[in-house]
């Protein structure tokens, strides 16, 4: 069986979009399928046209450059033109059983369009919807002319698509909403590979020290500073919690377009001694700093995008047996049991968030019990050999419908 993966971009870039990919790879050959793979031109970093790493051999698709691909519109419609004719050369030279687009749309028009023409069917993962995330970068504003247009393409891909896999329930239920076929449409949830993660016992007594953080509670959060984040009501509950509990520190580790606007928060409020910034770290450091935090805390505020979509980072935190407090927004609710492996508090209410973490941090005896669980949640439920293990009955059907034949593992 060999799986023709269309990407965005992906490894040697990080993110948690190339996250998701390698994970699916990995444990897609782990169960006897072959991978290839070709990226769009919105892979920026510099190779050939063909690139391994770490073992996956991806296909590169150059941008053909000229004034189209410079101006709004255009640009998109000029990388659907370079990805779609890339792809339908990959798919001549590697003759795939079935073609498989990840977001963005963009992708998924050009699969269609080769797919189609090559008579191999695509299956297309929507892992959230662009447009909502340009409305929160501010590149793109709500029932605009752009957001219209990217809705109106990811549908088109959708109802063109064979098949439909998202990430979350509540992706899943906007893209039935839209007309298409609930049958057709499967949930693939993100996941971690739980053989990576390990539980925490210990903090890294020398990081602890650099950092000043000895004898500290430690609320942590690891990840991009995107407003939507919430990481601005955050730092404004600190005053409060701090009142209550002179122990207590905030650990911020990673960057984005909100870190100097959260840093100016930080020294008008006075905060400088209980925030730390350490800015982004190397990915193999990543779980040292996890191991000075007593409870991760994810203040994502409410809008489209997070209700709809699921993060990874909860669940990385609680495979490593760490707390976990989030807001009570749709993707954090299809992940978090309230009381059970961890606490919720209404998004965007400062009291409530306040509240949520001084009663955690008071309530000690409850601390081994939630770890415990939020580590099986992730160990029964949302395993990566679990995850990719449901794209089986979606291929097998493909493929059978199109005249081949794949055992299902």
């Amino acid at each position: 069986m060999k799986i023709l993966h269309v990407l965005d971009h992906s490894i040697p870039l990080h993110s948690g979009y190339t996250f998701r990919t390698r994970a699916i790879l990995e444990h897609q050959r782990a169960l006897g399928w072959q991978t290839e793979h070709v990226t769009s031109p919105k892979h920026t970093a510099p190779s050939g046209p063909v690139e391994e790493v770490d073992g996956f051999r991806f296909f590169r698709t150059c941008s053909s450059g000229g004034l189209a691909s410079r101006l709004p519109v255009l640009n998109q419609v000029a990388i659907i033109r370079d990805l779609r004719r890339r792809l339908a050369e990959v798919v001549r030279e590697t003759a795939p059983d079935l073609i498989h687009a990840h977001s963005p749309a963009l992708d998924g028009v050009a699969a269609v369009r080769v797919g189609r023409a090559a008579r191999v069917p695509v299956v297309y993962e929507v892992r959230a919807f662009w447009e909502d995330a340009a409305v929160d970068l501010g590149t793109s504003r709500p029932g605009g002319a752009r957001y219209r247009l990217s809705r109106a393409m990811e549908t088109w891909v959708l109802r063109r698509a064979a098949a439909v896999t998202t990430i979350c329930e509540g992706l899943r239920s906007d893209i039935v909403a839209r007309g298409i076929p609930a049958d057709k449409v499967t949930v693939i949830p993100n996941a971690v590979d739980v053989s990576r993660f390990h539980l925490l016992d210990e903090r890294d007594a020398a990081l602890e020290a650099e950092l000043g953080l000895a004898g500290k509670r430690v609320l942590g959060f690891i990840g991009s500073f995107y407003s939507y984040e919430g990481l601005a009501l955050l730092v404004e509950a600190m005053p409060a919690m701090l009142r209550e509990a002179k122990e207590i520190r905030l650990l911020l580790v990673g960057g984005g377009n909100e870190a100097e606007r959260l840093r100016r928060r930080v020294a008008e409020l006075g905060l400088a001694e209980a925030v730390v910034f350490t800015g982004r770290v190397p990915h193999d450091q990543v779980a040292r700093y996890y191991t000075l935090c007593d409870a991760m805390v994810y203040p994502r505020l409410s809008i489209r995008l997070t209700e709809l979509v699921t993060p990874l980072k909860p669940l990385e935190a609680m495979a490593q047996g760490k707390l976990v407090v989030a807001s009570d927004v749709g993707g954090h609710k299809e992940l978090i049991r309230p009381g059970e492996t961890g606490v919720l508090f209404a998004a965007g209410d400062k009291a409530a968030l306040t509240r949520a973490v001084l009663e955690l941090l008071a309530q000690e005896e409850r601390w081994p019990a939630l770890r415990a669980a939020g580590r099986r949640f992730v160990e029964e439920e949302r395993s990566w050999a679990a995850s990719v293990g449901r794209y089986a009955p979606v291929y097998e059907r493909l493929v059978q419908r199109s005249g081949s034949r794949i055992e299902t593992p």
